[in-house]
């Protein structure tokens, strides 16, 4: 069972391991990486159900090849052929994920692979910054009653809106959007995470955040801003090479960014101004007013015999002001808080 939604409804940070290509072909590097997941503190192990045939074309044509960026040169069919998770292999990662008490979340890419992550039982589905356009999908997935993450990555503001009515239209409210920057790796000045708040009030659903930057900046950010779910790319090494293993982080890494999402929402606290247990005890360092001369009784009060120090033991420094030019009613010994009872207040 899955407690992705239960999580973001308490208002808690969700954190996804995408997998994606960087089992390297090996299932054995697969399951590695559900385990070094676990240990990292993930809430969640995500796959992707595609094969080269179902999500591309098997063609020469200039169109299908890649240019600029981590995959130059690449023909689709073979990034996708490099990339691809064997389907049978989710039941097996997903059962993997069940006996270490993880969940476990996969991207479908058609409605075949739904249909097979159906037949497992998966209880959370994804759709990928590239299928936000795919409306007919959408409405599939959502059909299934499932929770869903829309990635927005590419996405205008008609597209992304297009993409929530699919899922209402099929009875799925239970969805939420993921702000992304589909470059690899994304860099800082290109992300524009003050959207995260923006999409929240404009489309009235919870928002999170799919990180292809390198690090735990952008996850500690989009927290900050509200994001719930925090979703990154895991591999055991950067060293495995695959197409995704340039901009994924290895399980210390991963480790690292699930502590820092948590502490930056603990920071974030209540808007209240209530002290804490701490800040009260701090008071002790804040400033009073103090007798700073040996006095007596009739001694006229200055900036020399009173004085605002700390600690906190003595009148507030408000009335400081209001005490200059007073005579003092008592002998007084300097280091004493000062009080009401050592002048007349009238006079």
């Amino acid at each position: 069972m899955n407690h992705m939604w239960e999580k973001v409804s308490r208002g808690e940070v969700y954190t996804i391991a995408e997998m994606s290509g960087n089992h390297a072909g090996s299932l054995d590097n697969a399951l590695a990486i559900v385990r070094a997941a676990k240990e990292a503190g993930v809430d969640c192990l995500k796959t992707q159900a595609y094969t080269a045939d179902t999500i591309t074309l098997d063609s020469d044509h200039p169109c299908f090849f890649i240019h600029g960026g981590t995959w130059d040169g690449y023909r689709l069919y073979d990034l996708y052929l490099d990339a691809g998770t064997p389907p049978e292999w989710n039941k097996i990662i997903k059962e993997e994920c069940e006996r270490l008490g993880i969940d476990f979340l996969c991207t479908p890419f058609d409605k075949t692979a739904v249909d097979l992550l159906e037949d497992i039982g998966t209880e959370i589905y994804k759709i990928a910054s590239p299928e936000l356009v795919d409306i007919p999908l959408i409405e599939y997935v959502a059909s299934k009653g499932k929770p869903m993450l829309i990635s927005c990555g590419m996405g205008t503001e008609e597209e992304i809106r297009e993409a929530l009515d699919a899922c209402h239209r099929m009875g799925n409210d239970r969805v939420i959007l993921l702000k992304c920057c589909s470059d690899y790796p994304a860099q800082y000045d290109e992300m524009n995470l003050n959207a995260i708040a923006d999409m929240r009030e404009k489309f009235g659903v919870k928002v999170g955040l799919s990180d292809h930057s390198m690090g735990s900046l952008a996850s500690v950010v989009a927290v900050s801003l509200g994001a719930c779910v925090i979703e990154k790319h895991m591999c055991l090494s950067r060293e495995i090479e695959n197409p995704d293993s340039s901009f994924s982080m290895e399980p210390e890494e991963f480790a690292a960014l699930v502590r820092d999402v948590h502490n930056a929402q603990q920071t974030l606290g209540f808007a209240n101004y209530t002290l804490s247990p701490g800040e009260q005890r701090s008071k002790l360092f804040r400033k009073s007013i103090f007798v700073a001369e040996d006095m007596a009784a009739g001694t006229v009060l200055n900036e020399t015999n009173l004085r605002v120090v700390r600690p906190s033991n003595g009148l507030h420094p408000r009335y400081y002001k209001e005490l200059l030019g007073k005579k003092i009613t008592k002998d007084v010994t300097k280091g004493t808080p000062f009080d009401w009872s050592m002048v007349n207040r009238e006079e």
